[in-house]
């Protein structure tokens, strides 16, 4: 039998040759006669499709299972199941997915449309069913040849805090603020001291590291470094990691917490674990702040906006917030153009002004302006 453990995985495999082409796949069981069983059918399997040209069939709902199962381990697995469900309600699951035709698609498109779904959720839509066909197909079913439908998502204005909305957000933070209610600082629980400062501290993070709330939530201290005041932060959505340099508020925060700390994670919850928070707690501080139109990822927007209309540029940008494609920075691209926009009024305002000074006319007084530059 080719059946067969690989690395650490608890697994069995099956691996196999059939006329000289290799073939491996994970059981996912640790039964070894489940596994045994399986072989067989993948043996068949493989026989049917490879040498007789015969494909199994797969209905769309047990395709989007297998795809929704291997997808698991996503943080966004029920956003995902979500977009399943969609999918399910207005295409049919007893369809066999290679029935499906482009015309199905288009009609699918409209449908949502018609529904008043947002393009960004038709987008999530088509991309589940995308990869439930590409996953079937590697399973070795029969799948059609589509051509998705181009969904247009528009960038949309960046929100991001200005300084005052900032510091307005910061003090509507505050662990010490007089809050109706309650008692004066002093006076409260500790439980309700910790929470408070937990709040306060975790937007620090996100507004001078510009991470993701996800990244902030579950930093752990082994990451941390306060003598060289670096962080070492691992990006689960692009699967790489960065070395980040702490401001010095976000070192007086982790300096704080290093001496009271009780838990591997930086923001735990009661039983040591990663603290889960609730975008309620910030939605509410926004409110306070009288600050509308702002989300968690709006403290990523205000980092990267700081930086770029203070000189940092898009492929440095790109370094800063993990991005794993440029594409994805370039949403910063107006900002960019603002700045440099900015450093043109201010080349332009220092030559007119030394023309002035001059005596002499605009023109000659740049041209002049331009050689002295060019001779220092």
């Amino acid at each position: 039998m080719g059946l067969i453990k690989r690395g650490r995985s608890k697994f069995w495999y099956i691996q196999f040759q059939m006329d000289g082409k290799p073939y491996i796949k994970s059981t996912r069981t640790t039964d070894k006669r489940l596994a045994e069983s399986l072989e067989v059918q993948f043996r068949n399997q493989v026989i049917r499709s490879e040498h007789l040209g015969i494909k199994d069939r797969i209905k769309l709902v047990d395709a989007l299972e297998h795809f929704s199962t291997a997808k698991a381990r996503l943080r966004s697995i029920s956003n995902f199941k979500g977009y399943i469900a969609l999918l399910l309600r207005n295409v049919g699951g007893t369809t066999y997915i290679d029935q499906l035709t482009d015309r199905d698609l288009e009609l699918l498109k409209a449908k949502l449309e018609k529904t008043e779904y947002s393009n960004q959720t038709i987008k999530h839509c088509m991309n589940a069913l995308r990869g439930s066909i590409k996953y079937a197909k590697r399973l070795g079913y029969k799948t059609p040849d589509l051509e998705f439908p181009v969904i247009p998502i528009s960038p949309g204005r960046i929100r991001y805090l200005t300084v005052d909305e900032e510091q307005d957000l910061l003090e509507s933070l505050d662990p010490y603020r007089e809050i109706k209610g309650l008692a004066s600082y002093k006076d409260r629980h500790d439980l309700l001291k910790k929470e408070l400062h937990d709040q306060y501290d975790f937007v620090v993070m996100l507004l001078d590291t510009g991470a993701r709330y996800s990244e902030i939530a579950t930093l752990e201290w082994s990451a941390i470094n306060l003598d060289d005041r670096s962080i070492r932060l691992w990006r689960s959505k692009v699967k790489n990691e960065s070395i980040l340099y702490m401001t010095d508020r976000v070192h007086a925060v982790l300096t704080r917490r290093f001496n009271e700390k009780s838990s591997k994670y930086i923001f735990s919850n009661r039983s040591g674990g990663a603290k889960q928070y609730n975008s309620k707690t910030l939605k509410k501080a926004f409110e306070r702040a009288g600050i509308e139109g702002a989300t968690a990822h709006t403290l990523r927007h205000t980092h990267a906006s700081r930086l770029i209309q203070n000189g940092l540029n898009l492929y440095e940008i790109k370094e800063v917030l993990g991005h794993s494609d440029i594409k994805t920075t370039m949403r910063y691209a107006h900002l960019e153009q603002a700045a440099v926009s900015l450093k043109v009024k201010e080349v332009m305002n220092k030559l007119n002004k030394s023309a002035s000074r001059t005596g002499t006319d605009t023109t000659s007084g740049i041209r002049n302006s331009l050689k002295s530059m060019e001779a220092a």
